[in-house]
């Protein structure tokens, strides 16, 4: 937290053309982040891989039942999920990602581009690689990332609460053990099963609007003690006690 902190600070001072060690900040970077610094003021028209990694930590921004592309191109889509974004923290909402946008998201991730509030730790109790799902490896943590920012955003909706996991990576051997489904989301990487409070049904209705296109929850078989959130090829939405 104080290293978090720190970063923070030194993000508010560090918004003109400066350089430290070699490294070279303009207006759009406001320092040198551990896990990713962005160069430039991104806005819509814009692309590259600058612009997917502002998408990855806006994806949770996409608007009831939509699902933002990371293709790194800053269309609409983008624009609307960064002012999503800036409304939620209170800042500028322009739709462009200038100094105060990627402040606030050097102030949420850790040096391992995982968001603040979750960890690769928790989101993988399965192994240590996370080798054996339907994907390769990395393609399973990338996925888990993703859905970790998408969580993040629900989590600042529902007003800064704790959310907690149960289970989030499967390897096939690892999900057949729990008795998982053959084509589960946990296999991908990007499944991931929510318990506790905020109660199960809350948490069904608010994925709703944090990019989750699989939602399974209280009714669906086998979801009373869970609501599962993931990351489907086309929108599977089934939690009837919860009126979705």
């Amino acid at each position: 937290m104080i290293r978090r902190f720190g970063r923070f600070l030194a993000a508010l001072v560090l918004t003109a053309a400066t350089t430290v060690v070699g490294v070279t900040f303009t207006a759009g970077a406001a320092h040198a982040d551990g896990c990713y610094t962005w160069g430039r003021t991104l806005s819509q028209g814009m692309s590259g891989e600058d612009v997917r990694q502002l998408q990855i930590r806006v994806s949770g921004y996409p608007g009831y039942g939509a699902v933002l592309a990371l293709d790194g191109v800053y269309g609409p889509g983008t624009r609307s999920a960064v002012i999503r974004f800036q409304q939620a923290y209170g800042l500028g909402a322009d739709g462009i990602a200038g100094p105060q946008t990627f402040n606030q998201i050097y102030a949420l991730q850790d040096d391992d581009c995982t968001p603040v509030s979750f960890s690769y730790a928790e989101w993988n109790r399965c192994n240590s690689d996370w080798s054996g799902g339907a994907v390769s490896a990395s393609t399973a943590r990338f996925n888990a990332r993703v859905s970790m920012w998408k969580l993040q955003a629900m989590r600042r909706a529902l007003g800064n609460v704790p959310l907690y996991i149960s289970s989030g990576f499967r390897s096939y051997a690892c999900n057949s053990a729990v008795g998982g489904a053959s084509n589960s989301r946990h296999l991908y990487g990007d499944g991931v099963d929510l318990v506790g409070s905020p109660s199960l049904c809350r948490l069904a209705q608010q994925a709703r609007y944090h990019g989750f296109s699989n939602i399974l929850g209280p009714g669906y078989p086998g979801h009373n003690d869970h609501t599962h959130l993931g990351n489907t090829p086309s929108r599977s939405w089934s939690a009837p006690t919860c009126g979705i």
